[in-house]
């Protein structure tokens, strides 16, 4: 055990400062498009079962059950990030020696953050889908999924921390593993649950929650059994908070988190007043956030694919790599949104079809292409902005992001579209779509300037 902790970690730790750079995000990010396609399928069978089962009710209610579970992980989605950046800059200045520390105190803050939120939320559970102003027709659907949800909400955070540590170490394989699992298993649940046995939204949670549960539970035995390529000891002393640890992911993960939380609020902000309009434009908008979410699932495997190659290259003060990385990003992603656009142009009413049968859903579903067109169009030109700006570790102009995309815009530009336009429910999407694409120009903005030809961000 001794000799495997000191040798350089050669099957699981990946070198991204030499080579083909073209080649390399393709082959790192490759399992991530895959994993994310599955997280997508994994997020959409819910919405799909549940629509065709139980109506439009039940429809409204897992997309409401949705966004409030996806605003309670962002200290998971902040702080697996930092962890991730934190780990590629390590690795790329050959300072792998904190790595045990980092990991173990990964785990730490989120497990505790993750036991808190769970009490905290389920005993507000009520409120917060009043706050939604979700319909009446839905509400004990939505209330039912969202308390499992809530309940579960341990392994979310697990697998999100397991996850980020491999991606942080070149390994975008295993965690695609993981989440195939997890989809497989949550489809058949799906069926057994709600279509078998008629448990409606309970029973889509309820297999939710067994599914991330299995993915943790087998990301976590890899790394313990793997530790010794990974340089990590994971003893007890690994996970006692370290002051300089701590506030290495304290410095890039609140930023991160905020914004995760930042655009989480702004979105319940517009998805609550959507919701006010009534069950058909609730469970409409829900359509399109599940297909925007198909788009920006595979954009941001180029993000962390982004971040912790320009991580690496930056720790290793590798600079002439980053524009190549940033622009083969863009290329990437553009590629797959066109596809993505092409097929919503020409098939439309197949797509929308795939989650319900119900008449006024699938008409007013009909005003949803040029606005999910936008859509697609921001989330393939900002995740290789945002992996610029988390891969240099700059915590500062995450802030920036974090006011501008998440609060101060989105919910402007829903306010504008839809009320000051008076275009209704449909305009506050369109106010979600345009303001995706802030982090675009602050990214591109700092890539011009060269700020991120520094070491001043650089974690230790």
């Amino acid at each position: 055990m001794t000799q495997d902790m000191t040798k350089k970690p050669k099957r699981l730790t990946q070198d991204f400062t030499a080579g083909n750079i073209t080649k390399q995000m393709i082959v790192f990010a490759s399992p991530l498009f895959l994993s994310n396609l599955l997280q997508a399928v994994y997020n959409m069978v819910d919405m799909i079962i549940v629509g065709q089962e139980v109506g439009k009710a039940g429809l409204s209610a897992v997309s409401i059950g949705g966004d409030v579970l996806h605003f309670l992980t962002f200290l998971a989605m902040g702080f697996s990030s930092a962890g991730q950046v934190i780990i590629a800059q390590h690795i790329g200045a050959g300072k792998e020696e904190r790595l045990d520390k980092i990991v173990g105190n990964l785990f730490t803050i989120l497990f505790s953050a993750a036991a808190v939120f769970s009490v905290l939320c389920f005993l507000l559970r009520e409120p917060i889908l009043q706050i939604m102003n979700t319909p009446e027709e839905s509400w004990d659907n939505a209330l039912a999924y969202c308390s499992t949800c809530i309940l579960g909400m341990v392994f979310i955070y697990g697998y999100n921390v397991v996850s980020a540590i491999m991606r942080g170490m070149g390994d975008s394989r295993h965690p695609f593993v993981f989440i195939a699992i997890a989809a497989l298993l949550n489809m058949v649940l799906d069926l057994v649950f709600v279509m078998g046995f008629g448990m409606e939204a309970f029973g889509a949670a309820l297999a939710t929650v067994i599914s991330q549960g299995a993915s943790f539970l087998f990301g976590l035995g890899f790394i313990i059994r793997h530790r010794g390529e990974m340089n990590l000891h994971l003893s007890r002393r690994s996970f006692a908070l370290d002051r300089s640890v701590v506030g290495d992911l304290m410095k890039l993960g609140i930023p991160m988190a905020i914004k995760s939380a930042a655009i989480s609020v702004s979105m319940l902000f517009v998805n609550s007043w959507v919701n006010s309009y009534g069950v058909v434009p609730s469970g409409t908008a829900g359509v399109f956030h599940k297909l925007n979410t198909v788009s920006n699932l595979f954009c941001n495997a180029t993000n962390a694919a982004c971040s912790t190659m320009i991580g690496q290259n930056i720790g290793g003060e590798k600079y002439k790599r980053v524009p190549r990385i940033l622009y083969t990003g863009y290329a990437i992603n553009l590629s797959l949104v066109a596809v993505l656009a092409l097929l919503l142009v020409l098939f439309p009413n197949a797509i929308f079809g795939i989650f319900t049968d119900d008449a006024e859903i699938l008409e007013a579903s009909s005003r949803l292409v040029p606005v999910l067109l936008l859509a697609f169009f921001a989330s393939a030109i900002r995740s290789p902005s945002s992996g610029l700006i988390d891969g240099s570790g700059n915590y500062k102009l995450n802030f920036a992001v974090a006011f501008l995309d998440g609060m101060l815009n989105r919910i402007g530009f829903s306010l504008l579209f839809g009320l000051a336009f008076d275009m209704g429910w449909i305009g506050f999407l369109y106010g979600d779509a345009v303001a995706g694409l802030t982090p675009f120009f602050i990214g591109y903005i700092y890539f011009l300037t060269g700020k991120w030809k520094t070491r001043k961000y650089l974690i230790r």
